[in-house]
C-alpha cells in the first residue's frame, strides 16, 4: 500500500509533514508513505529542504494521494509539465485528498466536479473562482475524494485515509499517539466528529466503477457484477469495514 504526499517548492511543512508522521504510525511491511516531489529536492516556505522519496508519476499510481499546500500552489497549477503528470490521478482507483491550497490543484484538474471543498482562507477566493463551492468547515469527503482546510486539519486527512485503508481502530491508534497528553480523548473525539459523517463503513465498496442500474431497474447482485480485483488496491475490501 503506497500513500504519496505531493509536496512542491514553497510547501507548507505542517501540511505535508504532519500527515507524513500520522500516516507512518501504521507499522506494516506493506504500508509505505512517501513525499512525492517534481524535483530531487524542494524547499519549504520557511527554508526546510527535503529530498524526493517518490516521483509524481509514482504518486499517480499510488493507492492514496494527498496534495499538499504551499505558497506557490497557483504557480504549480500553471505549470503544464506538472499538471500533465497529475492528470494521471484517478479517484476511481485511488483515494485522493487535498490539504488547503491543494484543493485548487484538484479544482484545476477537474476532479472536484460538483463536490464542495474545504481549503484555507487565503486560497478560498481562487477555489471559488475555479467554480467550486467552499465550505466553512475543516474537513469534507465524498466517495474517494477528501479536502481539509487549515494546517492543523491535516491529521483529519491522514485519519480518513487510514480509516479507509486499515479501519477505524488503526486510525484511532495513530491519532492517540500524536494527540496532546491530557487531551487525547477530547482530541480524538473532535477528529471523529469531523471525519465520521464521511467515512463509509466499508472502505473498498466504491473504489471501482460499477454500472448503475437504470431508473426502475434493480441493480445486479454483487456476485453477478464483473470482477474488479485488478483495479482495487490490496486491502480495500469489505473485511476492512470500520
Amino acid at each position: 500500500m503506497h500513500i504519496a504526499i505531493l509536496t512542491f517548492e514553497g510547501y507548507n511543512e505542517l501540511d505535508s509533514l504532519i500527515a507524513l508522521g500520522v500516516l507512518n504510525r501504521i507499522k506494516s511491511d506493506d504500508w509505505r508513505v512517501t513525499i512525492a516531489t517534481p524535483s530531487p529536492k524542494v524547499t519549504s516556505m520557511n527554508g526546510v529542504v527535503i529530498e524526493q522519496m517518490s516521483t509524481l508519476e509514482e504518486a499517480c499510481a499510488a493507492d492514496a494521494v494527498i496534495v499538499g499546500s504551499g505558497i506557490a500552489t497557483r504557480e504549480v497549477t500553471e505549470d503544464p509539465a506538472i499538471m500533465n503528470i497529475l492528470r494521471g490521478l484517478d479517484p476511481s482507483r485511488q483515494l485522493i485528498a487535498a490539504q488547503c491550497s491543494g484543493a485548487l490543484v484538484l479544482a484545476r484538474l477537474g476532479l472536484l466536479g460538483g463536490i464542495p471543498a474545504c481549503t484555507d482562507l487565503i486560497t478560498k477566493p481562487w477555489v471559488v473562482a475555479a467554480g467550486v463551492e467552499v465550505l466553512n468547515q475543516p474537513f469534507y469527503a465524498k466517495d474517494n475524494i477528501a479536502t481539509a482546510g487549515g494546517c492543523l486539519a491535516s491529521h483529519y486527512l491522514a485519519a480518513w485515509i487510514i480509516t479507509r485503508l486499515r479501519g477505524r481502530d488503526a486510525a484511532e491508534g495513530a491519532l492517540h499517539y500524536v494527540a496532546p497528553v491530557g487531551e487525547k480523548e477530547e482530541y480524538i473525539e473532535r477528529a471523529w466528529r469531523n471525519i465520521t459523517p464521511y467515512a463509509r463503513s466499508c472502505p473498498g465498496a466504491r473504489l471501482t466503477h460499477q454500472p448503475r442500474a437504470a431508473a426502475g431497474q434493480e441493480a445486479a447482485p454483487p456476485e453477478a457484477r464483473p470482477a474488479a480485483a485488478a483495479r482495487t488496491p490490496a486491502g480495500l475490501s469489505g473485511k476492512d469495514c470500520a
